[in-house]
């Protein structure tokens, strides 16, 4: 059985398709659920799920190898980020090389790096008029939306449509892929 911990900053909807599709699954299940904000809703799912749950110290994510050694003793073996905003340490990023992915609400390299997230991201490519948008599943490494990539998906953009609306039709996407990839990535 593979252990699958999931770092998320918001809602935490991701993160409930991922746990939903592991679900009775022999192959891997979310063993630990950790997030930067005391208020996100990933804590009510964890909670609903009873999958224990972290709050994240900022001083010692950033300087030190308490969350590295955390995950070696959870015996993780694929590090997901859905919706986490605050960029991976180095450190971590070299414990666990290759074995932490995310998830960014557009066709990367356009509209990634720091501060683009959420609303951001789907402000900027309609302003940028863009005719598509998608999703980039990747490796992340030390820098900002910059790991190799693992699987884009597009949608269309329409002259109708808001932020609100391709966020929509972006999250379709994200649901659909994103825990479909993480059991590739465990089986391979």
């Amino acid at each position: 059985m593979k252990n699958i911990a999931i770092f998320a900053s918001g809602a935490g909807s991701n993160a409930q398709k991922i746990i939903d599709h592991f679900r009775g699954s022999s192959l891997a299940k979310v063993t630990l659920i950790l997030s930067n904000k005391a208020e996100a809703g990933i804590f009510k799912i964890a909670e609903r799920e009873q999958i224990p749950a972290i709050l994240i110290d900022k001083e010692q994510f950033f300087r030190g190898d308490t969350y590295i050694k955390l995950l070696e003793e959870a015996k993780t073996d694929l590090v997901v980020l859905a919706g986490f905003l605050w960029k991976v340490p180095a450190n971590l990023v070299t414990a666990f090389p290759n074995r932490i992915i995310n998830i960014h609400p557009a066709l990367l390299p356009k509209f990634g790096g720091k501060g683009m997230y959420g609303h951001f991201v789907h402000e900027a490519v309609l302003a940028a008029g863009e005719k598509e948008s998608g999703i980039t599943i990747h490796y992340v490494n030390e820098k900002y939306d910059d790991g190799g990539v693992i699987l884009q998906e597009k949608c269309i953009i329409t002259e109708e449509d808001t932020p609100e609306s391709l966020a929509r039709k972006v999250q379709v996407l994200e649901h659909k892929w994103f825990p479909l990839i993480v059991e590739r990535l465990l089986t391979q």
